[in-house]
């Protein structure tokens, strides 16, 4: 059976789910691919820390040229996070000709067009499901089965940490700091939560969405957007007492007065009755709108080791 040679760049939360997953489904991999996917090398910080696997020494290595100078190696997979040095590391694979896997929202939002041109050059592809939406096969629907749409709108929750928050406070009548407490205690949070409190992480999201779908490229920082810092616990009674949740959604719908685009990134009133309503704690969920499919929603884990593998 031919082999699909990888080199895994980052070996954390994704990387080894990603890792987990090829071994675990192995047998059901192969059977669909017609291929097996056999990991060569792991660029980590700290190698040492491998030393007691019982595995080959260069397995586990801190030197990105092993990676990326190796021929063998047909596909980079950069699961390191942060835009320094993944966006060079992946810069390089795509040079050297080496198709490029990335779960990176960062570097997809603020480089992509870049990036897919490079990869045109170089007559590679890069693939980036893992970006959006954890296990949720957004990019997948949107490029392929609903290929055949004129798409007018994507709404969705984009943020696990944000909407865990907003529904622990709605929940038990948390306030933001304890609901956000809770959120770290139980790893949905980060230490530093600022680009989900702030809405950052879900505008690198929207601003991937809007060039998938409709082939429009919008820089994150200019994409309006407020988080959910100055909510407070009696906005959320109100809110319920009313028949509404609130929640942090990212939208892009086309006008179709005139083909613009509205993208916003803010807390909004939800009726009950919507289904984005019921999506509670750490979930994602994404509704989509075409001209010819209807209405249409995504729902499923929107991070963690397994789901964000599995779309990588």
């Amino acid at each position: 059976m031919e082999k699909v040679i990888v080199g895994l760049m980052g070996f954390g939360n994704i990387g080894s789910g990603f890792a987990a997953i090829l071994e675990e489904n192995k047998e059901q991999i192969e059977c669909s691919l017609s291929r097996s996917i056999v990991i060569k090398r792991i660029l980590v910080k700290d190698p040492e820390n491998f030393t007691d696997l019982n595995i080959t020494e260069e397995y586990f290595t801190g030197n990105a040229d092993l990676i990326l100078n190796d021929p063998e190696i047909d596909i980079v997979v950069e699961l390191i996070g942060g835009v320094h040095p993944a966006y060079e590391y992946i810069t390089r694979a795509i040079e050297s000709g080496k198709h490029v896997v990335t779960a990176n929202k960062a570097i997809m939002a603020i480089y992509g067009r870049e990036l897919f041109a490079l990869a045109d050059k170089n007559r590679v592809s890069i693939r980036f499901e893992g970006s959006v939406g954890g296990g949720i096969p957004i990019i997948a629907s949107l490029t392929r089965s609903l290929a055949g749409n004129q798409i007018e709108e994507i709404v969705g929750i984009i943020n696990g940490t944000t909407n865990y928050i907003l529904t622990r406070m709605y929940e038990s009548n948390m306030s933001f700091q304890d609901a956000l407490s809770e959120a770290q205690a139980k790893g949905f949070a980060e230490a530093d939560p600022s680009s989900d409190i702030e809405g950052e992480d879900a505008a690198y999201k929207i601003s991937i969405l809007t060039h998938v779908a409709f082939g429009v490229y919008v820089k994150p920082e200019d994409i309006p957007c407020t988080g959910i810092g100055q909510i407070s616990e009696t906005e959320i009674e109100f809110a319920n007492e009313l028949g509404y949740k609130i929640k942090l959604l990212a939208a892009v719908r086309r006008n179709n007065a005139n083909g613009s685009l509205d993208i916003h990134v803010h807390p909004t009133l939800v009726p009950f009755e919507h289904p984005l309503s019921s999506i509670n704690h750490e979930f994602n969920a994404l509704f989509i709108k075409g001209n010819a499919i209807g209405d249409l929603m995504l729902y499923g884990k929107g991070a963690g080791s397994l789901p964000t593998g599995s779309a990588v």
